[in-house]
């Protein structure tokens, strides 16, 4: 296999607030299933014309989004088959971040294979997302083991990763993390980074991880089920957060709320009104931040006014998606990836 990323199918995509226009919402969304595999896929990213993903089975590949043509490998680590539920990528690199201990984390390495550039063993280690602020310096955050919640940074490329000491973080709670459920509990614009955790807690830095601080939020937390299982930020200011309970996922009480102020304050949306349960909400590109798409096994949501009101446009099932441009997403879930082509009325 040839060196995993073609470099030139690397640099992503760039969204400009210029181009912003006048919209009409949308009204309905068409499936096409792109690549289907007995897999679990929690973990996909859009890199120029193409993407990746990362999986359970240890199996990770590429999908070229203008031939069609798939590439899959399978990463092994001695006897051990890794489940795969975080990636990130730069301009050179693709990374992926496996779950449980040992936490597996690779890189694209020469010579067509994978390379092992950090490993961490312990009880409770268990990592969740990951992303990259600029082409040297990236995060990864996972559930909190001796008393913190696990985070480790590089600053050289992924070459390297250190993992935060708790007397660089706010305290704890027991037994919170984060869900490995859609790689969406951490987000970043330019500096400042956000982290959802399952405590409905938001973890922000300003400074790319060096200082921390914490905002509450209204989302039910209560059971170790419940929390925040997304975040994402259309820019500096506006952010929404969605969650629930995929144990009980018609249960549409306190799972979703928006920020219009960095994060520092949250209201609930549509409370006791549906969507219920989703596990990844994204901004629709070049909306203004208005419109928003949330979805999980529970089907597909839209809203068109900042998350007041919601309509089902599916009920087809997905884990995790990302939006390609304004009207085209790519959503992968239980078995398959597939394209999601948003119309307007």
């Amino acid at each position: 296999m040839m060196r995993f990323i073609p470099l030139a199918l690397i640099f992503p995509l760039l969204f400009s607030c210029s181009n912003e226009k006048a919209r009409n919402p949308f009204s309905s969304v068409e499936i096409e299933v792109i690549y289907e595999d007995s897999l679990s896929i929690r973990a996909i990213e859009i890199m120029g014309g193409s993407l990746a993903f990362a999986a359970n089975k240890g199996t990770f590949g590429t999908i070229d989004l203008n031939t069609g043509t798939i590439r899959t490998n399978v990463q092994h680590f001695d006897s051990i088959t890794p489940e795969f539920r975080a990636i990130a990528h730069t301009a050179t690199d693709f990374f992926m971040l496996s779950v449980a201990s040992p936490a597996l984390l690779y890189k694209t390495g020469d010579g067509g294979r994978m390379e092992l550039v950090y490993k961490e063993e312990g009880d409770g280690v268990f990592y969740d997302a990951m992303t990259f602020w600029n082409n040297l310096e990236g995060i990864a955050i996972g559930d909190s083991a001796e008393g913190c919640f696990s985070i480790i940074i590089t600053r050289d490329g992924g070459n390297s990763w250190n993992k935060l000491s708790c007397n660089l973080l706010p305290a704890g709670i027991k037994g919170e993390g984060a869900f490995a459920a859609s790689n969406t509990n951490i987000t970043t614009i330019e500096d400042k980074t956000w982290i959802a955790t399952t405590e409905g807690r938001i973890y922000f830095s300003p400074d790319k991880g060096k200082t921390w601080e914490v905002y509450g939020t209204p989302i039910q937390s209560g059971e170790s089920t419940q929390g925040i299982y997304s975040i994402d930020f259309y820019n500096e200011s506006v952010g929404v957060i969605f969650g629930g309970d995929y144990t009980d996922p018609e249960n549409n009480k306190a799972n979703k709320a928006i920020t219009k102020d960095g994060g520092e304050t949250w209201h609930l949306l549509a409370d006791g009104q549906n969507p219920p349960y989703k596990s990844c909400v994204q901004f629709v590109p070049n909306s203004k931040g208005k419109e928003m798409v949330a979805l999980g096994f529970t089907g597909i949501s839209y809203s068109s006014d900042w998350g007041e009101t919601w309509k089902t446009v599916s009920d087809d099932p997905f884990y995790t998606f990302r939006f390609y441009n304004d009207s085209i997403a790519y959503a992968a879930g239980k078995g398959r990836v597939a394209k999601l082509l948003f119309r307007a009325k």
